[in-house]
Formats: structure tokens, sequence, C-alpha cells
């Protein structure tokens, strides 16, 4: 029997989970948001990549979109856990659904305990809806840190001081981390979808960490690819980009120019931020934040002040972000020139 009708055949009841890690927190997330990983083409990839080991089993044409939220009662109320994506593969009649833990860099001891709930959770609520026959559950971590491997146990019993006498009798519950800044070119191969660009992306930035962008595979998601590339690398760059002006982004070396020029207008900003007097730069600062209430975009801004450097108006409101909603006009200025 070949690898992947081995697969099929295991996973004809399959509940398989996917945990984001080594993201920066960035704020609540919007739940009206589309994500990258909500398309089934990168959905599918990550699976097949991963789990398939690069073989198209699960084909992105055989998955629909699931419940994200599983329900389960507890001490007489129901409690919630929304997971970012949730499909289903309609082959097997398997649940698939990817989890955004919290969005980090570094290494958790706990994750082990962490993937325990969130798996105790998924077969809790298969047993609340009555179902026949319950269906396992695979969790995938994905670590996108680059400054140092997984260091961390990947097992519930090493986290634990348990004495000999009892060891034996303690149950013991492993997770499975990818390390994905520590993939092979062989692994990287393996991917077909915008998540191979990312992970070459955490790849080739492991290796370097002054690495340029070069990789010219088109980007088929552009919004949602910049929009999680911003969070997990925590540079708001990337989605600075989706409102600067120029040519149709279509790959990372396209992407590698608009920083590039967005790091030349922000040092252009910077400069001429240094050479207002102080008392004219607050006095922009508050009428820019004034206009931030009203959720209007640097370009507006910059009009309605009747203000030509547009590249200030943006340095003022990306640092304004950081004292919202008061707005410390003070604060704000010290970051615009330092």
């Amino acid at each position: 029997m070949m690898y992947h009708e081995v697969f099929q055949e295991a996973s004809k009841d399959l509940d398989v989970q996917i945990c984001n890690k080594g993201v920066k927190d960035m704020g609540q997330k919007d739940t009206t948001e589309k994500l990258l990983m909500d398309y089934n083409d990168v959905f599918a990839d990550i699976v097949n990549g991963l789990l398939c080991k690069g073989v198209q089993v699960v084909q992105s044409c055989d998955l629909v979109m699931s419940q994200p939220i599983s329900q389960y009662k507890a001490d007489g109320k129901i409690h919630e856990m929304e997971r970012d994506v949730c499909k289903y593969w309609k082959p097997g009649n398997v649940r698939i659904a990817l989890y955004g833990l919290e969005n980090q860099t570094r290494v958790e001891n706990l994750m082990p305990f962490r993937v325990i709930g969130y798996d105790g959770n998924a077969y809790r609520a298969q047993l609340l809806e009555k179902k026949e026959t319950v269906v396992p559950v695979v969790t995938l971590v994905l670590y996108f840190g680059t400054e140092s491997r997984w260091n961390k146990p990947t097992n519930i019993k090493a986290l634990m001081d348990i004495p000999k006498w009892l060891d034996s009798y303690v149950a013991d519950y492993k997770i499975n981390v990818f390390e994905i800044a520590w993939l092979s070119e062989k692994e990287l191969d393996q991917f077909q979808s915008d998540f191979r660009i990312i992970a070459r992306f955490f790849v080739e930035k492991r290796k370097n960490p002054d690495y340029i962008p070069e990789d010219p595979m088109e980007i088929e998601h552009v919004d949602e690819f910049l929009k999680l590339m911003a969070v997990l690398t925590g540079d708001n760059r990337y989605v600075d980009i989706l409102k600067a002006e120029g040519k149709e982004i279509v790959s990372m070396c396209d992407v590698a120019a608009r920083l590039e020029n967005i790091g030349l207008q922000k040092g252009r900003a910077e400069g001429r931020a240094k050479g207002i007097a102080e008392g004219d730069l607050k006095r922009l600062i508050k009428q820019t934040c004034k206009k931030m209430q009203a959720s209007l975009s640097a370009e507006e801004i910059a009009d309605d002040l009747a203000e030509d450097d547009i590249a200030l108006i943006q340095a003022i409101m990306d640092a304004a972000k950081e004292f919202a909603p008061e707005y410390d006009i003070d604060e704000i200025y010290e970051k615009v020139v330092r």
C-alpha cells in the first residue's frame, strides 16, 4: 500500500489542529477579516506539506468551511473555544482545525499542557454531539522562531516531578512541533502555496537576520499574505505596503522594493520632523491625532491639513497608535523625533 493510501485510510476519522507559534502579539485580531489560512489551497498545502511529505492527499476542492467555535459544558456553564480556521475534508469526513494561540516568538514551556487542553475540548465537543464514533485529534504546532530552536519539553511528563513508583501510571501526552525556520530545502519544496514563500522567508531570516526577500514565486493572496507577514514578523510595514501607491505586488521581490521605499520615506520624514519647531510639530501631531479618531488615512489627513509631506503624517500616525486612545502629545513627539 502506497504512503498516501495509508494516510487516506488512517485519516478517515481524523481531527487535525494546527497551532501557530513564534508570532509577536499584535493585539486583538479582526474576526471578520479573512485569514491567509482561510484559503483552501493554503490550508491543504500545510496539511500535505507537513503530514503527507508533499503528497497531494488533501485537495483544496474537497475542503469546506466549518464552525470555528466548539462548545462544552462545565460547572453548569457553556464554555467556548475558538479556532482561527476550521474545515471539513469531505472524502474522509475529517474535521481539520487551525488554532492560532498566543502570538509570541519565544518557545513556550507549558505548550504541552495548552495543547492537551485544546485537544481535550475537541474530544469533549464530540461527546456532547453524541457521535457514534469519536474521531482522533492531531495537533500541529507551527513554530516560526528564528533565534533558537524549540528547546522546551514536548510532552507533559517532562514538565512534572513524578515519583518513580508512580511514573508508569501517569499518562503522557506528546505534542508535534514543526520548526518552520529550520525546514530543509527539500521540505520547503513540498509546499506549493503562499505558505511556501512564508516558510522560505523564515528559513532565510534564520540564516541571515539581514536577509532581503528575493523569492520570485508569485504571491496568490497578496492582502492576506502581507497581513500575516506583519503579524509573524512584528513589522507593520508589511501592512503599510497595502496603502502605498506603486506597481502591483507580484512577489517578495516587489515587497522588498516597497519596504526599501517606505524606509527611505520614513527617514526623510524623521529628518524633516527634527527640523520643525517643537511647537509647530506638536500642533501637527495634535491635529493628526484628532483626524485619526475619524479613521482617516494618512493621505486624507494630509489633504485636510494641507500638509504636503504624507510620509510625516504617516510617521506621526505610526507613533500615535501606541498611545491610543489618550494620545499623549509629548510622548508621541519624542517618538517621532527620536
